[in-house]
Formats: structure tokens, sequence, C-alpha cells
């Protein structure tokens, strides 16, 4: 694939994000970020999990000559288009992925019949080896290329990692078979692989193994396929961000209302935004006053009252009356947008996870060549022949391929991440798991992770001789007529207490005070004490006090009367989930500390914290300063796990070292983090860091076996003693017990 460029590259002297292509595993990131900050005052961070490399570089130097490095390498790289705000929303189709499930497929459904044939005796029929290589073939040939494209590009570069094992195991195998089958006695009719269990040195002619060719190219394409499809999740916060906002806006022009897309707004235009519509870009009120419900991008549950001269964002939606809004910022410029590009940068800046086996392979492969070198060389010099020299060189290759090393991953993560799907836990890929062994901070998002993330009515306090269901009954009616969130909270109270409702004779929004109308006959005012003042109706002194008391907890209070007399104060709130005290309890437990962030007031925050037993507190902070709060706590020292379900969440979760998200939050969220708590119960992220835990404990087990089994047989195979079965055998038994170890964990509880 070629790389594209566009005629304005960005300014000189500046930072630059590439779109990398072409890498297959962590090493590939690695390689990359060398050749580039290799380059006089280039300073690159590459990320495999997202496929960019964020790269900042002097005023000398082009752009494009950043891209020519990294063809170099190998790979390929794109400069963004600068006429798109976010990121590339003509991204590339998955084709990697659906090449990869095409290889998948016909590997394992050619590799089942191979192996099948080579490891039951009862199926070896007089041609069966012929039949092994004509299904063998297509899979190492085709199937097994991108092992083998990786290898190369290593080679190329003097490196070794998993596919350079894996291409020389398979490569080495399947030549084997083809010189025994075709120069020696494999192809002879009637030949069998029969039980014998005696350590013997042969000369291999008579040996083939295709079954390991086939079920180790199998085996590893279907870990390659998982690990991509959850890789290409990476950009889809991004876009789910953007898609947040308005397509469509109505813009006022020489007093006409028209019907635009949303990108042909201009800044100055004046747009009109009826109400439960989204506001289609950040400006401000010139006309009108209403609520403005921006909880799914500030994540705080009570709406904000608008009115002339207050300045409004883009994807917030208008929960009340008509306005007309002078657009201050358009596309790239918005709240939106800058939150899109604070999301992606935590994603590139993310500690990127070394995969264990490319550590390893990293000093096993070239050990394992250089043993192969010297046992041919050894066989040649003490003269035993050519035959039994390569036999034992390519036994060496064999047995070092890694079969069980490419179930140990994948059988741990299917295991694990099937348990965690029945504990509503999604896990999404192995590089998440490394985090959650090192974490010891937690920060909980107050707002629907703690708190329900909704307005609910909490307390009804009445004047002396007032029936609460009445009040109830008046109030809730007339708040039932209005689309505020906190009257909605009201009249849902109101049903569940006193049933079905009486439709208001008369209805009037009061802007920024409240409600009134005619409820059976009575003259109902509800909203704030100063509405009711207007009409001469005063609070007395028990209903001032529960109206401070309210206030004071940080909740909100709103005064009812009718019939020219205030009757009651009903209390509404986002209150605290009756699991989150005991989720807090059980993150302790895990040896964590708990800190609680919001951007509600300080008074709010303390009363949440208090409930839940959480001491660390930081309040009042903007959507765009949560990101930053887990920035501090990270250089302070602290590994940090943040919790979070609103758009606000997402640069939080995508920059914390472990991102867990509510599957009751917004999609944003749940893209953007490493984990989803499908419940939306706070208890289960205590769950998903044990469950993570043992995962990765069961993943670092199997690989140690995989090698041990690989390394205790590298001597006989060194020795010219390995027969087809042994290493059969040996390679079976590997399997089996990766395969059991991992199922291990369908007993997590």
């Amino acid at each position: 694939m070629t790389s594209t460029t566009h005629d304005r590259p960005p300014a000189a002297g500046g930072a630059v994000e590439l779109s990398i292509g072409g890498m297959t595993c962590a090493s590939c990131a690695a390689r990359i970020e060398r050749k580039l900050n290799k380059l006089e005052g280039v300073t690159a961070s590459v990320n495999y999990a997202t496929e960019k490399a964020k790269v900042t570089f002097p005023g000398d130097l082009d752009p494009q000559r950043l891209v020519a490095e990294v063809e170099k390498a190998g790979y390929t790289a794109r400069l963004p288009d600068p006429t798109k705000a976010g990121p590339d929303a003509t991204e590339r189709e998955p084709d990697e992925l659906r090449q990869l499930r095409t290889r998948l497929i016909t590997s394992v459904v050619l590799a089942v019949p191979v192996i099948a044939m080579s490891m039951v005796p009862a199926l070896q029929f007089t041609y069966w080896q012929w039949l092994s290589l004509t299904l063998a073939a297509p899979i190492v040939v085709y199937a097994g290329l991108p092992f083998h494209k990786a290898a190369w590009t290593n080679l190329r570069h003097g490196t070794a990692t998993m596919d350079t094992l894996v291409s020389l195991g398979t490569i080495a195998a399947f030549g084997w078979s083809l010189w025994a089958l075709f120069l020696g006695t494999a192809g002879t009719p009637g030949m069998t692989h029969g039980f014998e269990f005696t350590i013997a040195r042969g000369d291999g002619t008579g040996d083939i193994y295709l079954e390991a060719a086939a079920g180790v190219t199998a085996f590893l394409l279907a870990g390659r396929y998982f690990e991509t499809r959850s890789k290409r999740r990476a950009g889809a916060a991004l876009r789910a961000l953007l898609e947040m906002g308005a397509k469509d806006v109505t813009v006022l022009r020489d007093g006409a209302e028209t019907r635009i897309p949303v990108d042909r707004l201009a800044v100055a235009d004046l747009f009109v935004v009826r109400p439960g519509e989204k506001i289609a870009t950040d400006g401000v009120i010139e006309e009108g006053a209403s609520a403005v419900d921006a909880s799914m991008l500030t994540g705080e549950s009570v709406p904000v009252e608008v009115r002339p001269g207050d300045a409004v964002t883009g994807a917030t939606v208008n929960a009340g009356g008509r306005l007309v809004v002078r657009a201050t910022r358009v596309g790239a410029d918005t709240r939106l947008a800058q939150m899109a590009r604070l999301v992606e940068e935590a994603q590139t800046g993310k500690a990127r996870v070394q995969r264990l086996a490319d550590r390893i392979s990293a000093v096993f492969v070239p050990a394992v060549i250089a043993l192969a070198v010297g046992t041919l060389g050894f066989w040649l010099g003490t003269g035993a022949g050519a035959g039994a020299a390569f036999s034992a060189a390519v036994a060496v290759l064999i047995i070092a391929c890694p079969c069980a090393l490419g179930l140990a991953t994948p059988t741990a993560l299917l295991v694990g991440t099937g348990r965690g799907a029945q504990l509503g836990i999604l896990i999404k890929g192995p590089e998440v798991l490394e985090s959650t062994r090192r974490i010891d901070t937690v920060v909980l998002d107050k707002t629907g992770t703690v708190t329900e993330g909704r307005m609910t009515l909490v307390d009804v306090v009445t004047a002396d001789g007032e029936d609460a269901d009445e009040v109830l009954r008046l109030a809730g009616a007339l708040e039932n007529a209005s689309e505020h969130p906190i009257a909605q909270a009201i009249a849902r109270g109101a049903v569940e207490r006193v049933g079905d409702l009486p439709a208001p004779e008369e209805f009037a929004n009061v802007e920024g005070l409240g409600v009134q109308g005619v409820v059976d006959g009575h003259a109902v005012l509800v909203g704030r004490p100063r509405l009711l003042a207007e009409w001469s109706q005063h609070l007395p002194g028990d209903l001032e006090r529960a109206l401070h008391a309210a206030q004071d907890a940080g909740r909100t209070a709103v005064a009812v009367g009718w019939d020219g007399q205030a009757r009651a104060v009903l209390t509404v709130a986002d209150v605290v989930k009756p699991t989150s005290a005991e989720a807090v309890s059980r993150l302790r437990a895990l040896g964590l500390t708990p800190v609680l962030l919001t951007g509600d007031n300080e008074t709010v925050a303390r009363s949440v914290a208090a409930e839940v037993g959480i001491t660390e507190v930081t309040a009042e902070v903007l959507p765009a300063g949560k990101a930053d709060v887990v920035r501090a706590l990270q250089a302070e020292g602290k590994v940090v796990a943040m919790v979070g379900d609103g758009v606000n969440d997402a640069a939080a979760l995508a920059q914390a070292d472990l991102g867990l998200a509510m599957g009751t939050g917004t999609d944003v969220a749940i893209e953007a983090a490493d984990l989803t708590l499908v419940r939306g119960d706070l208890r289960v992220a205590a769950d998903a860091i044990r469950l993570s835990r043992r995962t990765l404990r069961t993943i670092r087990s199997n690989l140690f076996w995989a090698f041990a089994y690989n390394v205790a047989a590298l001597p006989l195979a060194a020795l010219g003693l390995l027969n087809p079965m042994i290493a059969g055998a040996a390679m079976a038994l590997s399997s089996v017990f990766v395969v059991s170890n991992s199922l291990r964990l369908r007993r997590f509880r």
C-alpha cells in the first residue's frame, strides 16, 4: 500500500500525527519510533494499538521526510488531511481484518483433516501423506503469508520477533516434509506415523511435519485475528464523539429559516434551536431562555439555565424553550472537536505494553537459530552425513515452533473474556490485562458511576397541616407538562407515590423561575422561592430551613404553593447507587486508593464521598480537565484506573493506565475504555480488576510452560534423538496443558 499525502502539509516546525500501516506487533512500533527519533530534532511516540505516530519536528524539516523514513523501515505512513476536523472521517475500511478472517477460515478448514490424519493412525490410508501435503500447502503459503512477510521485514532490519519464529518453524516443517516426501522415504505408499516412543538417532527421511506447519499457522492466525479486531475499535471512540453533534441546523438568513448541513454553518451565523434539539455548534444566545441538558458532554445531571448573553456548547440538548444562537466556533474549533483531540492524544500517548511473547522471542529466536546452525555444523563435522545433520537441525527449528505459545494468550483470553461476559465485564484485548497488575489508584467519576446519573425526588417537606400526597399530586401534574429534567424528576416521583396525575387546565413556563398553572381548580406554583414570593406566597420558617438544608447538602430544592399559600419544599438530587459504598470497600481491599472526581461543586462532591467512604475528592473539574487530573496522578508515580460513563470522561478513560466504562454510559466512553462494565454496577469494577489479574497470571503461566516444553525438547532435537512421535507428543502435551490451564478461569467467582 503506498502512502498518500496532501497538498497542504502541517505547518513546519510543529507536531503531526501520522497514520501508520503494516505493524504486526509492539516491536514494529518500537522500531518505527527508533527510526524517527534518529532524525535530528525529532521526537516521536508510536502507538501500536491506535496505529498512530505522534511526532514533533523542527522548522526546517519537511513532514514528507517523516513519511519517507517510516517507509524505509518497511511500513506505510500517511499525513493527516488538514481539511478534516478530528480523526480521518474517510478512515480506510478494515481490509486487513477481512483478509485475516479469510485466511483464518481457510487455515482452520484445511488444518483439521491434516492434524486428524497425522495424529490418528486409523485415518492413515494408503496415500494419506499426499492428501496432507495438498491441504497443508495453501495454509503455509497463503494463510501464513502475514507471518512470512513480517519475518522478512524483521530480517531486513536485523531483528527477530514471534513472527520470525513462526515463519521459520512452519517453513522448516513444510520444507522438510517436501524433502522427505519427494526425495526421502515418506512418500512411499502405506507410510504411517506409528506410536513409537523410542529415542533413537535417525536420518529423518521418513518423517513429515505437515500437521505442525498447518496447526501452528491456524492457531496463531486465530490469535492475530482477534487481536486485530479489538485494535480496530481504538478509533471508534473518536468517530462516535464527532457523530454526537447535530447533522443539520436551521439558520436565520434575512429573517427566513433555512435548513442546511451543519458543516456549512459559519462563525456569526444565527441559528434556531427548538425544544428537544441538539445545539449545532458553540455559540452565544441572542434570544430566548431555556434549560440546556449538557449531561452528554459534562456528565453533570443538573441542567443549566441559560438566557441571552450566555454561552452554549455544541451537541448539548435544548430542554426548554426556543433559542436563537449566534455561532462563535465551528468545525475543528468547537469544544466537541477539542474533546475528540484530547481522546486521541490520550490514546496515542498511552504507555505501550510490549507483548510478552515478543519480549521472550527477542532472545529465544536468535538462540534457536544459533542452535540449529550449530547443530547442523556439529553433525556435518562429525561425518554423520547430510541427511542426519539436516534432520537434527530442522528438528531444532520444528520443536521450537510455538504451537502451545500460539494458544497461550488466545485461550486464556477466550476463557477469561467469556467468563467476564457472564459476569457483565467486557475485556477489550490482551494489552489491557498487563495494566491491571500494577494499578494502585482508582479515580471514580461521580455522576452515573457512583451516583444514578439522573435527578430523583428524594424528600418532601410540607408545611403544618398539609398532606404530602396532595402536594405531590398537584405539583407532579404541573411539572409533568414541563420538559425540564428537574420537573420530570418530580413528576416521576409523584407517579411512583400517588399513581396517575390529573391533567393541568392551564400551564405556563416562567423563564428561569419555574412553572405556574391550574390543576383541579387550584392556582399552583412550582419553582424557585422567588416565583412564590412574586405572588406573596412566602415560605414559613420550617420550609425555609428545609430549603437551606437541602441547598447546603448540594441538592436542588423546589418550592410548591397554591391558592395564595406556600405549602411544601421538594428536594431533588442525583442519588448514590445502593451498591457504591460496598464497591468502594472492595476496591480498597484490592489495595487501591479511591479518588472521587467530578465537575460538580465541592459541597455535593464531599457529601457523596462521605456517603460511600471516599476521603480524596477533586471537584469543579471542567470536562477537558479530567484527563489532566489523571495525568497529574501519573506524574506522582501512581498507576491509575479510571471509572466513568460520560463523553466528558472519554479523554480521562483513554489517558488512564486502565479505563473502565459503565455499560449504562455513552458509546464514546465505552469505546475509549479498556474494560466495559455491562451492568452499570460499580462492584463489577472490583471483579473486573480481579478477573483481569487472574487472566494475566494464566497467560504468564501458559507462556512459561509453552516455552518450557520447547526448551526441554531442544537438546533432544540437537542430539538427533527426536522422532516424529516424540515431537508430536511434546507439542500435543504442551497444547493440552495450556488449554486446561486456561479453562480453570471458568471457575472464577
